[in-house]
């Protein structure tokens, strides 16, 4: 496949829904601060930490539940459509076992909590908040495993409106709950947290019937212990993968870049909430690639895929490459909608127009990474890709970033230069092993049949 307008066309067809659906939490995330504010400081932290807390929750199985992308798409490329949907099936089982998991897990929430330095307050408030937020992991994750179901297939819009329908739906019972709107009792914190609930299990059982009732003609799906042996196999590296990066950069947040003090906090989020947005963009470009890609090598087609990754890689370059400029040339206007009250609004612009020059420097290296990640991961090389985040991000992005600031006297740059590092490196070494080749001889669907 060449970069020729067909196939840029299919790719941004399968691109645009992804985009938006991930695009939909952080529209949530967003309202939900907005609409908390008013509670005050301590209402506003334990939602906004206690989403991102949360979101720890859902990480890991969710990681695995991208590799099912992986396997229908495969599936798919090969004309397997049951085989395709049986995938449907185990990431739905994934779910509901997260689901008791997680609920095993709720009295110990306490004392995990007890293990930060909140305030007793916010503590109260958090612990509420997850108790009820965390009752919506099976929902989460079986959203997340439908939607790479049918993306591996194809259908990237379906996931699209089921996410645009949770996130309205989020909005209007934060609206009725938190402050207690169309008789309904004014829950706070909580209340917030039961839309969340409400919303994202609401969300799953739609899904959940589209796939019964699109599949009614197909009968009782004949599971397979090995195909699911083989999603755990393949799919428990992904989810170590994004656990092992997700909490590698809550360390760094909360060790490293807390130490230089509140205003270089305040900064550093402002720049990852506009970083927010580059991202969804490049991800679901990056996502949209790898459908392609497994497609090609689930129909033998595996001399197509250095093509569709080099398509994928330029448009999603010629993306963040604009973002990097708007950083270089706009960066007061873009981060003004952050600027905090008081005297300490003009260090934050400075701090923050620093951090903002170096993020526009690493735009190009995470449109490479993401892209050489996701074209991994479509050809089932998920445990190199596990150890090598794990490695970079918690023996060199890390413990560099700590030295840097604590040893050597370094500021904001030096810590936020380790990013620019980090992404550099995850990129170079999976462009190498895409190069090499090894993704050539890995069987991630066993014995599945050419119709």
């Amino acid at each position: 496949m060449t970069a020729s307008h067909p196939a840029l066309k299919v790719l941004l067809s399968l691109a645009w829904p992804v985009i938006i659906a991930r695009s939909t939490q952080v529209v949530v995330n967003m309202t939900d601060a907005v609409m908390v504010a008013h509670l005050g400081e301590n209402a506003l932290a334990a939602t906004t930490t206690g989403g991102l807390n949360a979101y720890a929750g859902f990480i890991f199985p969710m990681g695995i539940t991208f590799v099912i992308s992986s396997f229908s798409a495969q599936l798919f490329g090969r004309l397997d459509v049951g085989g395709a949907r049986r995938f449907g099936w185990y990431g739905l089982g994934l779910g509901l076992i997260s689901q008791i998991v997680m609920l095993i897990s709720l009295p110990a929430l306490p004392w995990l909590i007890s293990g930060f330095d909140y305030s007793p307050p916010v503590r109260t408030l958090m612990e509420s908040y997850l108790t009820i937020r965390l009752l919506s992991t099976g929902a989460a994750v079986g959203i997340e495993a439908l939607g790479n179901y049918y993306g591996g297939i194809g259908n990237t819009r379906i996931g699209m409106r089921v996410n645009i329908s949770a996130m309205l739906l989020n909005i209007l019972l934060n609206w009725l709950l938190i402050d207690g709107h169309g008789g309904f009792p004014a829950l706070g914190v909580a209340g917030s947290a039961w839309a969340s609930v409400i919303a994202t299990s609401l969300a799953c059982g739609v899904f959940v019937a589209i796939f019964l009732w699109q599949g009614r003609y197909h009968g009782w799906p004949l599971l397979r212990w090995d195909e699911l042996g083989r999603l755990l196999r393949f799919g428990i590296p992904a989810g170590l993968n994004w656990s092992f990066e997700f909490f590698a950069f809550i360390a760094f947040i909360n060790v490293v870049v807390a130490s230089l003090g509140t205003v270089s906090l305040a900064a550093m989020m402002a720049v990852m909430q506009l970083n927010s947005f580059s991202f969804m963009p490049a991800f679901g470009l990056g996502s949209a690639g790898a459908i392609l890609i497994g497609h090609a090598i689930g129909g033998r087609r595996q001399a197509e895929v250095p093509g569709i990754l080099l398509l994928t890689f330029l448009v999603t370059a010629a993306w963040m490459g604009l973002v990097g400029l708007a950083y270089v040339l706009m960066p007061e206007l873009l981060l003004h909608p952050f600027v905090p009250a008081g005297t300490q609004g003009s260090k934050f612009l400075v701090i923050g127009k620093h951090m903002l020059v170096f993020s526009a420097l690493w735009q190009l290296f995470d449109a490479a990474g993401i892209t050489l990640s996701e074209a991994l991961r479509a050809a089932g090389d998920t445990t190199f890709s596990m150890w090598v985040r794990g490695i970079l991000a918690w023996l060199v992005f890390l413990p560099g970033s700590w030295i840097s600031v604590h040893y050597f006297g370094g500021a904001e740059r030096s810590a936020v230069a380790w990013l620019l590092v980090y992404l550099g490196a995850l990129a170079g070494v999976f462009y190498w092993r895409f190069q090499s080749g090894a993704w050539r001889h890995i069987e991630l669907v066993a014995g599945a049949p050419i119709h």
